[in-house]
This record gives C-alpha cells, structure tokens and sequence, in this order.
C-alpha cells in the first residue's frame, strides 16, 4: 500500500476503506508482510471512525441537552488518504 495523497478523509471515505481492508485480509490472498501492513492501516482507520463517532455522539449530546455552547472535536489525527493501484 503506497501513499500517495495526504488528502484527509471523510468518516464514509474511512469507512470505505476499512471494509476494503477487511476483505482483502479475509480473502486470504495477502502475503504476511501485506497482511501487517494492512492490519496496521485498518486499525488506523478504525480509530479515527471510532473518534469521528465519539464525537458525533457527543454532538447529539449537546443537542439534545439544549445547551448552546460551542462543541469542539477531540482533535484525532486523521489518517491520509492513500490511492492504492
């Protein structure tokens, strides 16, 4: 997996991208070097949809709540986009 853009992603994007990942890895096709490599960017993305969510449901929160204050994103790094041949 090169990298090839450092384009941040959107929540649906990383989504995406985490299934493909999943499936890869579930084909059984990866050599076990591919294989690490693509455990670590899944678990990447699953942290940065798992704060995207966190903070989403925060935001309900607060809205539910009626309070009007102003709501800040934890601040997760996001994980750059990689354009994969």
């Amino acid at each position: 997996m090169a990298e090839k853009s450092k384009k941040a992603l959107s929540f649906e994007t990383a989504l995406a991208e985490l299934e493909r990942v999943v499936a890869d890895m579930e084909a059984g096709k990866l050599s076990l070097e591919d294989s690490l490599t693509a455990y670590q960017r899944g678990a990447e993305l699953l942290q940065y949809c798992r704060v995207r969510l966190d903070d989403a449901q925060q935001q309900v929160r607060i809205l539910e709540e009626g309070t009007l204050k102003n709501f800040t994103p934890s601040g997760a790094s996001e994980p750059t986009k990689r354009d994969d041949a």
